[in-house]
């Protein structure tokens, strides 16, 4: 049976609601060589170009696969910067339009929102360089359009409340979910899509996904059951086509908290 999760220093929580929804540009990327990272991680470290106007960023270098349904090559990085409100288009020009540096591939550009109640972090959340034995978990989701609104709802009434209750117990770091709001560049050789994106830092060594840890946790404030009762029919809905762990390469956004 799984531990009960109790919502013990819930109220130490950040949570992004639906009036505040934050916009982010997410850059999936190929890098070749450490000169190549080094330049995508002081990028990643100097947001202070776009002002007030950026909340933080982040790049996070791929580690393993948990999860594939694809057989498209693995990318190396992944790199988050959060806006308020919408992304300036001098970010979009820098970072989207303008050549690529030396050894980078631009392989997915795309903007983010928030997932309203389902993007949770602690108010003392400093980044998680000082937990080496968690990984960044990268989950990416392909819902059928037909189920978006259907699954948005649970994950607004239900997985984030839950995942609330994990953070507070400091049984995951964050609980961050987002939907992509528009495409904005692919390379036309990348074979792979989605329209979600799940950030979560964990212990990778033994993690059998998300089942066991949130069955309890809905239990709790689902008159439904558990996991398995909460997300019926789940597969009707989306696919998972790669599920990944990632070391933080470069990561200032504890702004963030202040946010939500």
């Amino acid at each position: 049976m799984a531990d009960a999760v109790h919502p013990t220093g819930v109220t130490h929580l950040a949570m992004i609601e639906p009036d505040e929804r934050l916009v982010v540009l997410a850059r999936t990327l190929q890098s070749r060589g450490s000169q190549a990272e080094t330049t995508l991680k002081d990028a990643a470290l100097n947001g202070a170009r776009y002002g007030e106007r950026c909340l933080g960023q982040a790049l996070y270098r791929h580690r393993s696969v948990f999860l594939n349904a694809s057989d498209a090559p693995i990318w190396s990085h992944l790199e988050l910067r959060y806006f308020r409100h919408i992304v300036p288009a001098d970010a979009i020009n820098e970072l989207v339009v303008k050549p690529q540096t030396a050894g980078t591939q631009l392989l997915r550009a795309e903007i983010l929102l928030t997932t309203p109640s389902a993007f949770v972090m602690p108010r003392a959340w400093t980044g998680s360089a000082d937990r080496p034995e968690r990984q960044v978990s990268l989950e990416y989701i392909d819902v059928r359009p037909a189920f978006l609104g259907e699954y948005r709802d649970i994950m607004r009434s239900y997985i984030g409340p839950a995942a609330g209750r994990l953070v507070a117990a400091d049984r995951i770091g964050t609980f961050r979910t987002m939907e992509t709001a528009a495409v904005i560049y692919r390379d036309p050789a990348l074979a792979i899509d989605w329209n979600q994106i799940h950030l979560c830092e964990v212990e990778a060594d033994g993690f059998r996904g998300f089942g066991h840890a949130f069955d309890a946790a809905l239990r709790e404030i689902s008159p439904d059951g558990g996991f398995a009762a909460v997300f019926a029919g789940l597969d009707r809905m989306r696919t998972i086509p790669r599920w990944t762990f990632n070391d933080p390469v470069a990561v200032a956004d504890a702004a963030l908290t202040q946010f939500g």
